[in-house]
């Protein structure tokens, strides 16, 4: 069920989620929060609802021209004591893990658990940042202010050298959806994925020293959009995280272990 709820556009696997236990699903860069096929699967084996929200300046939800990883967490809130939801394992792929992040820290009465896949880290303003990264050109400009990354998605195209074998198999089969609902994303515009790409390279807004969840930092070892050395950060920055590595997935092949990773 698609409806806005404080001014977000919202999914919700079931049409009452009030009292349920859910699986709050953070999109990655670009996505139109549509809940995926294997998301709502790996879900259902585990008896979580799926709520997805669309980020400011994706799909329906409006733009938030400044915001922070912290900014979107708190917009969150309101939506979830609307939705009236039990408890929330919050799960974030590539550019929803700082957001699933951040929601465990805006609150952490609600967030018990996190679960991110390929996440970056804080931005440290030093290029070991980027090392690792096949196509760093949109973090890169970002850093350099808005007109800087607003000129680089003028002429930006897609490195396929992004992506291995393994991860161009996973967009053939079980996450293919991922890929089309990329594409869609895409169709809207770039405003989406030019602010990510700002809050990503700009402070956060959230203390992970402070966040009480129990996070699963599941990173593929070949990962060339986000690589390892970021969730070995974030496994050093949070107090109770464990790093499940995957010697053979790159950047989109790791979310084949989302039902394990909920599992564990």
């Amino acid at each position: 069920m698609r409806r806005r709820i404080a001014g977000l556009d919202v999914h919700t696997s079931v049409d009452d989620v009030a009292g349920l236990d859910v699986l709050l699903w953070h999109h990655g860069s670009p996505q139109t929060g549509a809940i995926l096929p294997p998301v709502q699967r790996a879900a259902d084996a585990h008896g979580l609802a799926v709520v997805s929200v669309a980020r400011p300046a994706y799909a329906g939800s409006p733009r938030q021209p400044g915001r922070t990883v912290a900014d979107v967490a708190a917009g969150l809130v309101p939506v979830l004591e609307a939705l009236g939801v039990a408890s929330v394992v919050s799960v974030g792929a590539s550019g929803g893990g700082p957001h699933a992040l951040a929601c465990a820290a805006a609150m952490p009465e609600l967030v018990g658990q996190v679960v991110t896949f390929a996440s970056p880290a804080p931005f440290t303003d030093d290029e070991a940042w980027f090392a690792g990264m096949q196509a760093p050109g949109g973090l890169r400009s970002a850093v350099e202010g808005e007109g800087s990354r607003r000129r680089f998605a003028e002429t930006d195209e897609f490195d396929s050298e992004q992506f291995v074998d393994a991860d161009f198999a996973a967009l053939e089969g079980e996450w293919a959806s991922l890929g089309v609902d990329a594409g869609a994303a895409e169709a809207d515009g770039p405003e989406g994925l030019i602010d990510d790409d700002l809050a990503f390279t700009r402070p956060w807004g959230v203390a992970l020293a402070e966040v009480s969840a129990s996070v699963l930092l599941v990173q593929g070892e070949r990962d060339r959009v986000i690589p390892p050395a970021h969730a070995r950060m974030l496994e050093a920055s949070l107090p109770h995280a464990t790093l499940d590595l995957h010697p053979d997935d790159g950047h989109v092949s790791v979310l084949r272990h989302l039902e394990a990773a909920l599992a564990r």
